[in-house]
């Protein structure tokens, strides 16, 4: 009898420690735990208790059921999938994910705005989010190094919708991405207006054109002309100028790395993951089989099912770690938004090789700037505005006082230099060392040509920063492919990349929910213009 009380004592509390795993207990979690379905989606109101039992049981054996079809496919799952049922965290912890809805590739400020509208539209936890970045690509970034300008002075009605959107957003950033009492984020916005410089009658027209388009969407930008210019900016040369353009309201610089900081605390607290991986390639329920592209062919001759045993179903991921081997990962659909490696990630997808339309290419290179810090204790730091001119170089400021960041707008041949210098340091990981003989040959005798205040000027900083470029029309490229419909290109965006990629996030978002452009239309953007050889041509440019 002893021995039977031992041996009842020894085992109860195993009994109902295993009860706990079949019972939803209620009981005190973090708050990361509640972002889910049963508490941002549908559930039946407080008048309805039955229905609200039945909706809380069924949610829980949905979940199991899910988790428990996941861990059965899932070597690192495989053994212990009761266990994986019922676990008590919504967030997986392992290395790679089986199966996301959503796949993102690139971790800047593009790739997780996306995913920050993705979840900020439906905060269903069956909704899953996956970010990809590489740890040696990511430092290299924009998004990482340099302040971002915000202007709304462009010629593209769509850019303008754009640029109103990521100010109004900027303007309230502490709202949005605040966590629960944490204190709001601070993005350094400095309001600065930026000056665009016409020396040439034709040019001085086409300014006049978009500031129509500006004045029309509700854009407050001054049109001055030569006298104008001289009276409010003393301490500048305008001899060669013809006309200017000044943003009156909002337009400045922000700080970029913290604008990410906030938007990747705020994305993983809504439960997206960022993966630290390399792109290797696609997976497709393509045969081998040539498939043709609706729209292409007469409608009669349009295969369904070939179609969609085309489609891309899934990317393949080499986890950054020694030994790793690359691991499938089911997609629903996949955002290509690596940036100045966007191109490289859509050939790994096969777009540029064979097939009519897979053989048009992604036309985005990798092009690099270099941004010069210098000190001019002679320019009025209250006075100057951000400059873009005509010759091509710039000029920002950093922070209040007398430190500037000062270039030149990178060309199509530095584009192709770019590409040459990248081919010949595959081998090695430094970084090319900087050339100042560039700022003192080509930047600084045309910065002192327009504002002789920087004769006095010296260079205290310097660094390197990667772009994405369109060669085709300098334009973005925003839209699904040609062939793969849920395989989507967010590349090109150059200098507009840290203002422009809020808004376009958000566009996005409501493309695959609204299944419309809801704030923006942006099929202007799309690989359609490359195939059909119209260009997109952008009369200003942004820093």
């Amino acid at each position: 009898m002893n021995n039977i009380n031992l041996i009842f004592r020894f085992q109860q509390p195993n009994i109902f420690i295993n009860s706990s795993r079949f019972l939803s207990l209620s009981q005190l979690k973090q708050w990361q735990k509640y972002e889910n379905e049963r508490y941002f989606g549908y559930e039946p109101s407080a008048e309805e208790p039955w229905k609200r039992i039945k909706h809380a049981f069924s949610y829980d054996l949905r979940r199991a059921a899910r988790r428990y079809r996941e861990a059965k496919y899932d070597a690192f799952r495989r053994k212990y999938p009761i266990n994986y049922m019922f676990k008590k965290d919504v967030q997986d912890y392992e290395l790679l994910p089986m199966h996301v809805e959503f796949f993102i590739i690139g971790g800047g400020l593009t790739g997780s705005s996306i995913a920050f509208w993705i979840k900020q539209y439906c905060r269903d936890e069956n909704i899953t989010v996956s970010v990809l970045e590489s740890t040696d690509n990511f430092t290299k970034t924009r998004s990482m190094l340099g302040s971002g300008v915000v202007s709304q002075q462009f010629s593209i009605p769509e850019m303008v919708d754009l640029a109103n959107f990521s100010a109004e957003f900027f303007r309230h950033a502490g709202e949005h991405l605040r966590i629960l009492d944490n204190d709001p984020p601070d993005l350094h916005f400095l309001p600065v207006g930026v000056m665009h410089l016409a020396r040439t009658q034709e040019e001085a027209d086409a300014f006049k054109e978009a500031w129509k388009i500006q004045v029309d969407r509700g854009v407050h930008v001054a049109l001055l002309n030569k006298e104008e210019l001289k009276a409010k900016f003393p301490f500048m040369r305008f001899d060669d100028v013809v006309m200017g353009t000044l943003g009156l309201e909002n337009e400045g610089v922000f700080d970029t790395w913290q604008l990410l900081s906030a938007l990747r605390e705020k994305n993983i607290s809504l439960g997206v993951r960022y993966l630290k991986g390399d792109f290797e390639g696609v997976t497709s329920y393509n045969q081998g089989r040539e498939v043709p592209l609706h729209g292409a062919v007469p409608v009669e001759e349009v295969n369904a099912d070939l179609l969609n045993m085309h489609k891309i179903n899934g990317v393949v991921i080499r986890p950054q770690m020694s030994g790793a081997s690359p691991r499938p990962i089911n997609c629903y659909k996949i955002f290509n938004a690596a940036g100045p490696w966007a191109g490289e990630i859509a050939k790994k997808a096969g777009v540029g090789f064979k097939g009519e339309m897979m053989r048009i290419p992604l036309p985005i290179v990798c092009t690099r700037r270099t941004n010069f810090v210098v000190h001019a204790p002679e320019v009025p730091p209250l006075s100057m505005p951000i400059l873009m001119d005509s010759s091509g170089i710039f000029c920002r400021p950093d922070a209040v006082g007398h430190n500037y960041i000062c270039g030149r707008e990178p060309t199509k041949s530095d584009a192709a230099k770019t590409l040459k210098e990248e081919d010949q340091q595959i081998k090695s990981s430094d970084e090319p060392p900087i050339d100042y003989n560039e700022f003192y040959e080509q930047v600084w005798p045309l910065l002192v040509e327009r504002v002789p205040s920087f004769r006095t000027a010296k260079v205290i900083n310097a660094w390197h920063s990667y772009e994405d470029v369109n060669m085709f029309d300098e334009a973005p490229i925003i839209g699904e492919h040609l062939v793969h419909e849920n395989f989507i290109q967010v590349c090109g965006l150059g200098g507009y990349g840290p203002q422009m990629s809020i808004a376009i996030g958000k566009a996005l978002s409501e493309r695959f929910y609204d299944r419309a452009y809801v704030t923006v239309n942006l099929r202007k953007f799309d690989m359609r213009r490359i195939m059909h050889g119209s260009r997109c041509k952008e009369l200003f440019r942004c820093v």
